[in-house]
């Protein structure tokens, strides 16, 4: 897309964050409390771990990341999870979501990790599409359990 760019979070996103990741929330069903959200917003402002960026046609925020790197015990680097991606729904097809999905390729590779992860919702038809067209689709059944 052009005059778009991708950099790292800053204090002045705040706003713009909010308005996506509500809507982030909203297109998974999930009610957080505001607590975690507070949280997670200091998180991306620290410099340690978890790191978050931001697609911007100024003056808006088009898109976002989040991930953060961990050990692993297959490979000699790190590995690189993403967890949360989300593109404004009137930006969408623009290619927002590809550039956010290379940016952060590019971050981890710069980080040293080895590999990139990620999940989805198995109805997320048009994430999936766009994931299925930069790799295949792995055969991991992931199980998680509240603690």
């Amino acid at each position: 897309m052009k005059d778009m760019m991708i950099r790292d979070i800053e204090a002045a996103d705040y706003a713009g964050w909010r308005r996506l990741w509500d809507g982030y929330l909203t297109f998974y069903r999930q009610d957080l409390p505001e607590a975690v959200t507070a949280r997670t917003w200091a998180r991306l402002l620290e410099t340690a771990g978890i790191f978050g960026r931001v697609a911007v046609r100024a003056p808006e925020i088009l898109g976002f990341y989040i991930a953060f790197t961990h050990p692993a015990t297959w490979v000699m680097g790190e590995d690189c999870y993403l967890e949360d991606l989300f593109v404004d729904p009137e930006a969408r097809g623009l290619g927002v979501g590809r550039a956010l999905m290379a940016d952060v390729q590019a971050v981890a590779q710069a980080k040293g990790c080895a590999r990139l992860y990620w999940h989805t919702d198995i109805g997320n038809v048009r994430a999936r599409a766009l994931y299925d067209s930069i790799t295949p689709v792995g055969d991991v059944v992931r199980y998680r359990m509240a603690l």
